[in-house]
């Protein structure tokens, strides 16, 4: 067997499981191989038969040898029936109303039973078990229990694979047994350099495989995990630190830091700066003297005035004039550009209406472009920044060309071909911070004397990021946090509400909308879920919300949906409409995360809080702290186990989203962390995020390999793996 061949090739496999394997990505013998458990069914908590007692809430593991179904003599209840055997004796197991559950399991099946052992009339037995399949027995179980050819699996516990229709843990078992015990392992190549392995004391990756599948101890389980995950975050920053070197390889604008400009500029705002907004400042005025392109993230709860320190930033690079290479001064005309990327037409509209009141003293014209090019007047210019008029596209590409325009905000219509800078001197990116360096690359430009010139590249997200996380997903940007809110900003009051007090939470709702307010209502599905599914899938959907809402409980207001399923032009037309108060109610998926800012927008519920992270939820309540007013979020939970109680708790205590990101990542797990692989890192890479030292010896490592050999001429095992990956995990 090698790694690369067909998982077809070498097994037989019906419709269902060939379609469940393509679901979850499974092609080759390595695919499966590097498909891990997620845990491992421990053999030290299962009990023996006959070391059971009645009364007693036990597990125990077996081979089925009886099953079937009868009705009670009294009522005709209908009962699914199986026993049980291992090595000490057997025990019946009873589903009452459950007939189907006894039919899914067969005589020979191994399974373990979890339940309590209850007294009957024929003996004990245990009513309505957990049931689960499994792929051995315990290596203590006798003989006689198997046909002879069964493997007996010497190990601590058995593990347990991540399933799906057609895929079970046991058939993955049985899978990788035939693997490993046909010589896959010899074709398996090291991807991790020898010395880091020694260093970390890691096992190479041939042991880590067999200890991660079959280990016979749970220290063997750990180190392969950490192995994995050690090696995914080495890759990602790797690829990072590659980045990172190539961009800084460019010239860039080494600028002048006009200090006392700068100063007249913040004291014409209406409110005195945080300590934290000048100290970001002052961090990025720094790099900017620099003559290597900047390459920085900062992150600032919602609030907490990221839009005016770009705004200064702005400032203080177009007080620079571009450089004239030929004379080797700077030229007497013109200024540096600024060009200022938003995620959606709606925030950016937002963003130039703002700038034109930051900058209306400075007689700096101020451009907005976005992607809406089939209207006759798409785009809008603030000629000195009085009033802002609608030209025709073309005019406006050419006036930015020519360098005429120092500032220029749009989506992502800035990096089309059709738009070029004459001196682009620094970009800023709003909560895009996925933005790669191929794409920054498209806005460096060739100078007359060959050399290759990328702007300073500045991004910022509300998103709260734990630390290790920032690390390893942007390793190739400096990280700035501004951690202080303005003053005298209200906190938005928050409540947890049980199912049996929701009227009251729209009393007071309704209370805000007769005062003028608005209110936005987040839930966590789009439709309706299918019959079959609506008793396993509990939770709002933004289309009957609505509708119940504006038929029941709020039908004198104007209500509007948003979703990820409608296009970007109806999700900028209903954003419009609400800032625009034509809407009194959106009801709205989590889309609403990053948006516009809607000051008069004080109030937020959100249905099956449960089901949201920490810094999810955080995020989502930010939408109603942008005014004056005092705002409210009132988290609609089912909460049925403490430790929900517990997470929903932190998020009514916290006021700071980075504290809520560090504990959501220890509470819930960096794998649910923000949504579904919304990082493009895998569970098992995932859980290195919890370890900082694990994380910073990765970056070290890859920091020390890239700074000598940058293009990894050295190391081509390195580079041959990590443009396999680029490859697969579209890393640009």
């Amino acid at each position: 067997m090698h790694p690369n061949d067909l998982i077809t090739k070498h097994f037989r496999l019906n419709d269902i499981q060939k379609k469940a394997l393509t679901r979850i990505g499974l092609v080759t013998l390595e695919d499966l191989l590097l498909y891990f458990p997620t845990r491992y069914s421990q053999i030290s908590s299962w009990k023996h038969i006959a070391d059971v007692t009645v009364g007693e809430h036990v597990t125990i593991c077996g081979k089925v040898t009886h099953t079937g179904t009868r009705k009670g003599w009294k009522n005709g209840t209908p009962i699914g029936e199986a026993t049980v055997e291992d090595i000490t004796g057997e025990m019946n197991i009873i589903w009452f109303n459950q007939v189907f559950l006894a039919k899914k399991i067969k005589v020979g099946d191994i399974v373990e039973v979890t339940g309590k052992v209850t007294e009957g009339t024929h003996g004990a037995y245990i009513a309505n078990p957990e049931i689960q399949e499994r792929a051995v027995l315990p290596i203590d179980t006798h003989d006689s229990l198997f046909n002879g050819d069964e493997t007996r699996l010497e190990t601590f516990g058995f593990p347990i694979y991540p399933e799906t229709r057609g895929l079970t843990s046991k058939w993955m078992y049985h899978a990788v047994h035939k693997m490993l015990g046909q010589g896959v392992l010899d074709h398996i190549p090291e991807t991790i350099p020898e010395n880091i392995l020694k260093q970390y004391n890691l096992p190479s990756r041939k042991t880590a495989l067999v200890w991660i599948h079959m280990p016979k101890k749970e220290s063997d389980a750990q180190a392969a995990r950490k192995r994995f995950a050690f090696e995914e975050v080495f890759f990602i920053q790797l690829a990072r630190q590659q980045e990172r070197q190539a961009y800084q390889s460019l010239f860039s604008y080494m600028l002048t830091i006009p200090h006392s400009d700068i100063e007249d500029f913040i004291s014409r705002f209406p409110f005195t700066p945080t300590d934290s907004q000048m100290s970001v400042i002052d961090t990025v005025l720094n790099d900017l003297k620099k003559d290597i392109p900047m390459s920085r993230l900062i992150e600032g709860d919602v609030g907490s005035g990221k839009t005016f320190v770009a705004a200064t930033i702005a400032y203080a690079v177009i007080k620079n004039r571009p450089f004239d290479l030929k004379k080797n001064q700077m030229q007497t005309f013109g200024s540096l550009q600024v060009a200022y990327m938003a995620p959606t037409e709606v925030l950016a509209t937002q963003l130039f209406e703002n700038f034109i009141e930051y900058f209306k003293h400075t007689g700096i014209s101020i451009a907005l472009i976005t992607g809406s090019g089939c209207r006759k007047f798409p785009t809008k210019v603030a000629s000195s920044t009085k009033d802002w008029t609608e030209i025709s596209r073309t005019q406006l590409l050419k006036w930015i060309k020519n360098g005429e325009i120092p500032i220029v905000i749009g989506t992502h219509a800035l990096i089309q071909k059709s738009v070029g800078f004459r001196h682009l001197g620094l970009v800023i990116i709003d909560e895009q911070h996925r933005f790669g360096t191929a794409q920054r690359m498209k806005l460096a430009k060739k100078e007359s004397d060959g050399r290759q010139v990328a702007p300073h590249y500045l991004s910022m997200t509300a998103t709260p990021i734990p630390r290790t996380l920032a690390l390893t997903i942007y390793g190739d940007l400096d990280l700035s946090v501004i951690d202080q809110m303005p003053s005298g900003r209200k906190p938005v009051i928050t409540e947890i509400v049980p199912p049996n007090k929701r009227d009251i939470s729209y009393e007071k709702i309704r209370t805000e909308l007769e005062a003028g307010r608005q209110a936005y209502i987040i839930c966590p599905r789009i439709d309706e879920p299918d019959p079959d599914q609506e008793k396993a899938i509990q939770v709002k959907s933004v289309l009957a919300e609505a509708k119940r809402l504006k038929e029941i409980v709020f039908p004198t207001y104007r209500i509007d949906v948003m979703h990820s399923k409608m296009t970007p032009k109806k999700k900028d037309e209903a954003m419009k409409a609400f800032a625009n108060h034509e809407i009194d109610i959106l009801v709205s998926t989590s889309v609403i995360e990053v948006g516009v800012s809607v000051p008069n927008a004080t109030n937020i519920i959100i249905e099956g809080a449960e089901r949201f992270g920490l810094a999810q939820l955080h995020q989502l309540r930010g939408r109603v702290i942008r005014g004056n007013h005092q705002a409210y979020c009132y988290l609609f939970a089912d909460a049925k186990s403490d430790k929900t109680t517990e997470r929903l708790q932190a998020i009514v205590k916290a006021k700071n989203g980075f504290e809520l990101a560090e504990l959501d990542l220890g509470i819930r797990g960096a794998g649910e962390l923000g949504g579904d692989k919304q990082w493009g890192v895998s569970d098992i890479g995932m859980e290195a995020i919890k370890n900082i030292k694990m994380v910073e010896a990765a970056r070290q490592e890859a920091i020390a390999i890239i700074t000598k050999d940058p293009l990894l001429h050295t190391h081509q095992s390195l580079k041959k793996i990590l443009d396999t990956k680029r490859i697969h995990t579209h890393m640009e």
